[in-house]
């Protein structure tokens, strides 16, 4: 067996997968978010920790036992930070949190070259910027830093004991030189940080280190190889076989992301594009990120009355009514791709008495997919060829979601066996290939096909209108929001 644990914002999740590369056993356990202040999301690394635990132990024991290798992903850009004796100073500062926005101004004020090396704008959801403002606005903790770490690699280190990341969540960072895949000096300085408190890396199938005696004890395993593991994207790429140039997926989590896969470092900062590294060796990959997917409809789930998120998906699709009413604005926890604005918002527009609590759960699941056909419009701009998209994450359950994406992109969705695992599944295949001689092409390749949702030709023609009166909400209220 082979155990892949992903540190989700949401949730954890562990999964077993089998030398057939079978997925044998899956468990969750839940995390809950913290908003202190308007544009603050944060979570106390200690919940990671417990829900990690949690999950584990749901698992099949006698499946754990016959785990040979680890592996793991998780969160991006989160910011761990630890003093001397390895204790949290403060909650984690997480992806979704727009505080830093004038750092980032900063910062490429003060080094033009910033996104030269680093192949990206500075956002306020990447974890440089989080430090930056860290030393302005609590500087006594700042002192105290001695290192900073990923989500994923906090829990690798209650693992293990070892400080070390991979060159894919550590891209996301902002302090990578993404080109030559190592720590950039002069970034760090720029944060007042040095390589001493940045911990080592691996590719992300090399082992970093061994499950703890105690840990292995507690879980009922042997005292297996760590994989370096991945960024929740990079991670789940390999999960779907999407390694080689051209290929790419969309992922519905909590945010929601479309993903291309490249041999070459191509950045493209224009569009407010992701350049980072793959989770394999001489990988990269580019990435349109937008913070609110599956939250997004999980928070109209909310205010709109239904008994559960599931609830919604299953009655839009039992409606299957495309939206001809109000439109939704998912910028719930403001916006990357393309606008890199922290301070959009969301909002219903051209509500009237006619709307229902489906009709505003069915332009929740619109919004989101306008969102994400301007992050394909944006990467098709740098000249990458796009002509289908697997579908990965919890949001690939819903059919119907599926059809509403594919008609507003005018694209045809792949759904493949495992897609709803998603990263974690990525993170087990990284694991097999830290514990023996395989070769990536052998084993990262995309699962069976389960079935292609093609775009509806009437629904497509009337998202293209659809479409256009969203593009320019946004534009129309931007100046209300900042």
């Amino acid at each position: 067996m082979y155990l892949g644990i992903d540190i989700g914002t949401s949730g954890v999740k562990a999964v077993l997968v089998d030398e057939a590369q079978t997925v044998v056993d899956q468990a969750s356990a839940p995390l809950a978010v913290s908003r202190p202040k308007p544009l603050w999301s944060e979570q106390d690394p200690a919940e990671w920790w417990r829900a990690t635990n949690e999950a584990i132990q749901k698992l099949d024991s006698r499946a754990r036992r016959a785990v040979k290798a680890i592996g793991l992903s998780g969160q991006m850009h989160g910011a761990t930070c630890l003093d001397k004796s390895g204790k949290v100073i403060r909650p984690a500062i997480l992806w979704n949190d727009g505080r830093s926005a004038e750092n980032c101004t900063q910062m490429m004020a003060d080094m033009p070259p910033l996104t030269d090396i680093s192949g990206n704008l500075a956002m306020p959801g990447f974890t440089a910027p989080k430090l930056h403002w860290m030393r302005e606005r609590e500087p006594d903790n700042f002192a105290r830093i001695d290192k900073v770490l990923l989500p994923k690699d906090y829990v690798r280190y209650l693992m293990s004991g070892d400080f070390a990341s991979d060159m894919s969540d550590s891209a996301g960072t902002l302090w990578m030189d993404v080109e030559a895949r190592d720590w950039s000096d002069d970034i760090l300085v720029l944060t007042g940080l040095s390589r001493e408190n940045m911990p080592t890396l691996y590719e992300g199938s090399e082992a970093t280190g061994q499950l703890s005696a105690s840990v292995a004890d507690d879980w009922g395993m042997a005292r297996v190889p760590i994989a370096a593991g991945g960024g929740d994207n990079a991670a789940g790429a390999v999960g779907a076989g999407v390694v080689k140039p051209g290929e790419g997926f969309i992922s519905l989590g909590t945010s929601g992301v479309v993903f291309l896969a490249d041999d070459q470092y191509r950045p493209n900062t224009d569009g407010a594009v992701h350049t980072f590294c793959h989770a394999l060796p001489g990988l990269w990959h580019q990435m349109s990120v937008i913070l609110a997917a599956a939250s997004a409809v999980d928070f109209v789930a909310r205010i709109a009355g239904f008994k559960t998120e599931a609830a919604l998906y299953e009655q839009t699709a039992d409606a299957r009514s495309p939206g001809r009413g109000a439109i939704f604005l998912p910028y719930l926890s403001g916006e990357r791709t393309p606008h890199n604005n922290p301070h959009a918002t969301g909002a219903f527009y051209g509500l009237t008495h006619e709307d229902t609590p489906l009709s505003m759960a069915q332009a929740a699941l619109e919004g989101v997919a306008f969102a994400l056909a301007d992050g394909v419009d944006v990467l098709k701009a740098t000249g990458a060829n796009i002509d289908s998209l697997t579908v990965i994450g919890g949001g690939s359950r819903s059919s119907w979601w599926g059809e509403v994406i594919s008609s507003a992109m005018n694209m045809p969705l792949t759904y493949r066996t495992a897609s709803a695992v998603g990263p974690a599944y990525g993170a087990a295949r990284l694991a097999r290939l830290c514990a023996g001689s395989e070769r990536a092409a052998d084993i990262c390749t995309a699962p069976a096909i389960d079935h292609i949702i093609k775009p509806n030709s009437d629904m497509r023609d009337l998202y293209a209108e659809r479409r256009a009166t969203f593009s320019k909400l946004y534009h129309a209220t931007k100046d209300l929001t900042s």
